[in-house]
């Protein structure tokens, strides 16, 4: 085991922004790269690296990325982003380690963009499509991009968020997704059809920084971890390595966000580690268009959240699921309820796991053959995680305490006090209560802070909280998440009115109005409930702690 630090690489990242900003060494996760796949070069540059292992292979004309308008190659995919890569760095004149803000659904467009910028050597940071201006004002005062690319279609938020900010409002903004050979002059498509389809990656150090995932804390206050090129490269080498397993011919759909590391590992990452290929859909998933378009392309693997399979399960009993092999669940807890449902619908064990943005991807998870009902699997090769009282000692097995993790990737943010919590002795606490059995099998408890997970999106209760004071009509609140069998959780509100305010159903639609207007959608409350007041210690904290075991009692 080393320390990053100890480490000696030449960075090619001039900016030091990213670099400077990295938790003081004390602070940093204990990196383990004790397996023979994990041994990688010092200099890699992660894209790179993925290209040259699919023309390895001889996978240079199989398809990468498919849509319904077109489909590309690894060669001509390799081609466009060198195009985009020569936009930001020849026209644009970007130095490495830059930040590159990167807005958009899940697109062949929004896929080349992101292997473009860390290609280039520069930071990806991608937002999440919902993302009101508020939030992406507080990502941009964070990671302090160089330029925006973003999707025609969602420029309204971000243009906003960019006006509101003065140190930002010169910020070049480029648009894709604007209609290829019609797409305007200064759109990123014009541009990069101006450039060479040759270029040069960035000869970047394994510790050279590939981007910024953005993630929520039970503040609200937006985190940043930090991800190296090694980071990228080394995630592959460990879950789609030993479970997942793809092959070149597997056909990859889903619904994480490329902005999620969940959805960047499984939508795109893994499948170019694999030589297989992704289909972005021009229209936005439903669970009935989901199950149609596994049949009608013919996908062999399938990743979005339990409430989604959920909901698929009648749809695919109804058209079945042609060649689809693998269906992983992720980013919230799996109830064995779904689990069997969609198994009775399709015969397809799922393929369950817990990662967590900060460590960029899956570290807990078994094969469908592996499978042990009500646990969401055994440590992936390459990590080791137990099960801690509050001092880090390990527990005996069966008892329920936090999980800790070490492997070949680690949190780490960018210049946030947060990290101390998160990493303790070089092991890393995602947050989560666990037990463990005798065979190494790993059944998860709950959350062990604020975080709302509901139906695989993160909500950070004092953050609805602060939507809703902003109401007129709201004196106090505080926000948990409520049981779902259907969502995982539901962010749920207890609410105090000014006087005078009336406790009743339109008053309910007009603070979720509010939220919804403010925020991503996603995070709205969709329980409102008017107390007389709220539960707080002596010294007028609120305790969150009793509105979750009311919440509870009423599910």
């Amino acid at each position: 085991m080393k320390h990053p630090k100890e480490i000696a690489m030449p960075s090619a990242q001039s900016d030091r922004f990213v670099h400077d900003r990295l938790p003081p060494a004390e602070q940093w996760p204990a990196l383990r790269f004790d397996r023979p796949e994990l041994q990688l070069p010092a200099q890699v540059n992660a894209v790179q690296a993925l290209f040259e292992r699919a023309f390895a292979a001889g996978h240079a004309e199989r398809p990468l990325f498919r849509s319904d308008e077109r489909t590309l190659s690894y060669a001509q995919a390799q081609a466009e982003v060198n195009r985009i890569a020569n936009v930001l760095t020849v026209e644009l004149g970007l130095v490495p380690g830059n930040r590159v803000l990167l807005r958009g659904g899940n697109s062949v467009a929004m896929a080349l963009a992101w292997l473009g910028t860390v290609q280039a050597g520069l930071v990806a940071v991608a937002s999440m499509p919902l993302l009101r201006a508020k939030e992406l004002g507080a990502i941009i005062a964070k990671a302090q991009p160089s330029v925006a690319l973003c999707d025609v279609k969602l420029q309204g938020e971000l243009k906003a968020a960019l006006a509101a900010d003065p140190h930002a409002s010169g910020i070049p903004l480029l648009a894709f997704n604007t209609g290829g050979a019609d797409a305007p002059p200064h759109s990123l498509e014009a541009m990069a059809q101006r450039q060479s389809e040759r270029g040069t990656p960035c000869p970047a150090a394994h510790t050279d920084i590939a981007l910024l995932a953005f993630t929520s804390g039970t503040t609200g206050t937006p985190k940043a971890a930090v991800h190296t090129h090694g980071d990228v490269l080394a995630a592959c080498e460990t879950w789609p390595r030993h479970v997942l397993r793809a092959t070149p011919d597997d056909i990859v759909v889903g619904s994480p966000p490329l902005a999620f590391t969940f959805g960047l590992g499984g939508l795109l990452v893994f499948p170019m580690w694999a030589g297989a290929s992704v289909y972005f859909p021009s229209i936005p998933y439903t669970p009935e268009a989901m199950v149609q378009l596994i049949g009608r392309v013919g996908a062999t693997i399938c990743y979005t959240a339990p409430t989604f399979y959920r909901q698929m399960a009648a749809f695919a009993q109804q058209h079945g699921i042609g060649h689809l092999r693998l269906s992983v669940s992720a980013g919230e807890g799996l109830p064995d309820a779904t689990r069997q449902l969609w198994k009775d619908a399709t015969g397809l064990e799922m393929l369950d796991g817990i990662g967590a943005t900060e460590m960029f991807h899956i570290f807990i998870s078994s094969p469908p053959e592996a499978v042990r009902r009500g646990a969401i699997g055994q440590v992936v090769p390459g990590y080791e995680a137990r099960v801690v009282d509050d001092d880090g000692q390990p527990l005996p097995l069966g008892e329920v305490g936090k999980l800790a993790v070490i492997g070949p990737t680690g949190c780490k943010y960018l210049d946030d006090p947060r990290q101390a919590n998160y990493v303790k002795n070089g092991w890393n606490y995602p947050g989560d209560a666990f037990r463990q059995d005798a065979d190494g099998y790993f059944f998860y408890q709950a959350r062990t802070d604020d975080m709302i997970i509901t139906a695989g999106y993160n909500v950070a209760g004092p953050e609805v909280e602060a939507a809703l004071l902003q109401h007129p009509a709201v004196a106090e609140c505080g926000v948990v998440g409520k049981p779902d069998e259907q969502r995982g959780q539901i962010v749920m509100a207890y609410v105090v009115l000014k006087p005078g305010e009336a406790a009743d159903a339109s008053q309910v639609k007009a603070l979720q109005d509010h939220v919804k207007h403010n925020m991503a959608p996603y995070k709205y409350p969709r329980e409102v409930v008017f107390v007389t007041q709220l539960p707080r210690t002596e010294t007028g904290k609120l305790q969150r702690f009793a509105l979750r075991q009311q919440a509870t009692q009423t599910s």
